[in-house]
């Protein structure tokens, strides 16, 4: 398990709240730091975001109380993690 999210906020489609690490977290949480960088520069370069971001959804997955879900966008960072999810595959832009 990578980790375990208490939800405590709800903003829009974006969820967020207290992260606790699990044990396959550690070798995760440079990819997801890395993601974070990356926002920064979005415009910029895309396709390396695209990149450490393919890495962390090919590793984790997300799962409601409902069962895994189809898509998702996840930030971890400093025990807190927001995201947003779908049971349908996001809409390709």
């Amino acid at each position: 398990m990578v980790g375990e999210i208490t939800i405590e906020d709800a903003d829009g489609p974006w969820l967020s709240g207290r992260f606790v690490a699990g044990p396959a977290f550690p070798d995760l949480e440079p990819l997801f730091q890395q993601e974070l960088a990356l926002l920064d520069t979005l415009d910029e370069d895309y396709e390396r975001w695209e990149t450490i971001y393919g890495k962390i959804t090919r590793a984790v997955h997300l799962v409601a109380p409902h069962g895994q879900v189809a898509e998702f966008l996840l930030h971890v960072q400093d025990g807190e993690a927001w995201f947003r999810w779908s049971d349908e595959p996001f809409a390709e832009e």
